[in-house]
């Protein structure tokens, strides 16, 4: 989590105090996992994709899944064993650090656990906290070849066996057959959670969550259809059996489960990525900072420390948005639905920003961050999955628009929600409900943090200002019948709203955490650039009206020249070379 006093992951300095005993010791001892094996391992075992099998045995030995993986109800009497999302987000920031492989190890047995978690099947659910137990890892089988993530389609088929047969004495209640695509953990899974279809049943009320494990006869390990350390498997169920103690959801509950688990799984994507940007900065500025060109410090040209200096901003506006997010899941309920903005939000909105700090730092090391015995060069290969992962972006950006009305013109009274990493089980994540309902989903008045930020800081303040002109856009211009249909022109005008969302969740953890007001506002002379950048992309729209095109001109701003600022903020830049380097 961020604090005043260190807004960077630095395994050197890292004190998780914040944590109860048992988790700092876990969290530290994944630091010195990954410490112990050394970068030049670490690296040429990405290179020479290497099953993370070590790891996995570390996990085994330490039963980190199974402390930071199991929700209280299951834990047995074990007080450790919860789900806490502070502290997950915590160990797949360390994870996203040391490389995506071990973040998506977990990342796939999290998204597994999501329909088992979820199911009323007590059976299924004692086991998966067995197997936790046991170090096993779990799989989510939603996907396939032809269909994608598509929910509404599936060819894994399930045919109930004919009563009174040898099947139905054994208690086999279906036969699965059908192909799977893109499972990560599939090919060591001790729980598959897959999405079938019942062969004699037509639409919502055919759908089956099961649970299969990878290492049945009738389970076929295919391949994994990627080049890494991830193992992303393609298999073939043929005749698997099917028993009631294997059932985990039926019918339209089925599709819920599948919504809901992506909800409690995506939101991890953000952190990973951070911990991935994080590591690579380290490597960057410790370069740069240390080489001359032309007879200069690299450092010292100018366009090189505003690459730093916007870099730095992105990364700290990356964990406050994510931190604060946090809070807001630990305190969802039925009541309080807003986690379902900015969940979506952590996965579109965090992870393409990481994509945006890499470019920037990329552009600074230029060769050399392109080199084998560089984490830099992995995470400038690996960054660009993250925005790809559990729906695209344009998908989540698409999700974030059903909020907007809502959000921008009704807002709703809410009791304050505080810093949440108390050492609760967050149980209502199993408990989510129908997967439906967003338009409905109200929000405390974005304005209130906005307006006492932008009483202090010239930057907020414009940036307010435009963001109170998207409600006059949508107020006097708002997309007519035929823009509503064009996704690209309402992508648009999703990513202004989500800039504003963005700033929203930073202003309240900047206020929470007492950032340095040079900090938050370079974060904001950045909103105001990239509020810029989409409202030229509106301009730019063929489809747009001349109303709409008038807005985007009229809503252009200059962020406030502050040199005396920048140069601060760049000396907190420069003091992270050498701040950390792993052991060779």
């Amino acid at each position: 989590m961020t604090s005043p006093q260190s807004l960077l992951f630095n395994p050197a300095t890292y004190d998780p105090r914040h944590f109860d005993a048992e988790t700092q010791r876990l969290l530290k001892a994944t630091i010195a996992f990954f410490e112990g094996k050394g970068k030049a391992q670490l690296l040429a075992e990405d290179r020479e994709a290497v099953w993370t099998a070590e790891f996995l045995e570390f996990v085994k030995k330490e039963k980190l899944f199974a402390t930071f993986l199991t929700p209280a109800a299951y834990a047995d009497g074990d007080e450790n064993k919860r789900w806490d999302t502070a502290r997950n987000a915590a160990l797949s920031e360390i994870f996203g650090f040391y490389g995506l492989a071990y973040w998506y190890a977990e990342q796939v047995t999290i998204l597994g656990l999501g329909p088992i978690w979820q199911s009323a099947n007590e059976e299924a659910k004692r086991k998966a906290a067995a197997d936790l137990d046991a170090g096993e890892v779990m799989a989510f089988a939603l996907s396939e070849r032809e269909h994608g993530a598509d929910i509404y389609n599936t060819d894994l088929v399930l045919t109930p066996v004919e009563p009174g047969s040898a099947d139905a004495e054994a208690g086999i209640l279906y036969r699965a057959s059908g192909e799977k695509y893109y499972i990560g953990n599939g090919n060591v899974a001790s729980m598959v959670s897959v999405f079938s279809r019942r062969a004699d049943v037509e639409g919502p009320d055919g759908y089956i969550w099961f649970a299969a494990d990878s290492r049945h006869e009738n389970y076929h390990l295919v391949e994994s259809v990627i080049h890494g350390q991830m193992y992303v498997s393609h298999f073939r169920l043929e005749d698997y059996p099917v028993r009631a103690a294997d059932i985990l959801h039926e019918g339209p509950e089925a599709f819920s489960a599948a919504l809901n688990t992506v909800n409690v799984g995506k939101f991890n994507l953000c952190s990973g990525g951070i911990g991935m940007v994080e590591h690579a900065f380290y490597e960057a500025i410790t370069h740069a900072d240390n080489r001359i060109l032309y007879g200069n410090q690299v450092t010292e040209f100018t366009h090189v420390r505003r690459n730093f200096v916007d870099a730095y901003a992105r990364m700290v506006a990356m964990k406050l948005f994510s931190d604060r997010a946090v809070d807001y899941f630990r305190s969802a309920s039925l009541e309080d639905r807003r986690y379902l903005l900015f969940n979506p939000m952590t996965k579109s909105k965090v992870t393409s920003e990481g994509e945006v700090v890499m470019t920037l730092l990329l552009d600074v090391m230029a060769a050399k961050g392109f080199e084998k015995a560089t984490y830099f060069a992995q995470v400038t290969r690996l960054i660009n999955h993250l925005p790809r992962l559990e729906g695209t972006v344009h998908v989540n950006v698409g999700q974030i628009l059903k909020f907007m009305p809502n959000y921008l013109f009704d807002p709703a009274e809410y009791p304050e929600i505080g810093t949440r990493l108390d050492a609760a089980d967050d149980s209502f994540f199993w408990a989510q409900g129908p997967a439906r309902g967003a338009s409905k989903v109200r929000f405390a008045d974005w304005t209130v943090p906005y307006a006492a930020a932008a009483a202090e800081s010239a930057d907020v303040a414009t940036f307010f200002e435009q963001a109170q002109a998207l409600r006059t856009l949508l107020a006097t211009a708002a997309p007519d019948a035929a823009q509503q249909k064009d996704l690209d022109f309402m992508l648009t005008l999703g990513h202004l709203f989500s800039l504003v969302v963005y700033g929203q969740l930073i202003l309240e953890q900047a206020r929470i955490i007492g950032l340095d007001p040079d900090v938050r506002d370079a974060i904001f002379d950045f909103q105001i650039r990239d509020f810029n950048a989409q409202a030229t992309a509106l301009l730019g729209k063929s489809s747009s009206t001349r109303a709409q095109r008038d807005w985007a001109v009229s809503v252009l701003r200059t962020p406030a020249s502050d040199p005396a600022r920048f140069d601060r903020v760049w000396a907190q830049v420069q003091s992270h070379n050498g701040a950390y380097a792993m052991r060779p």
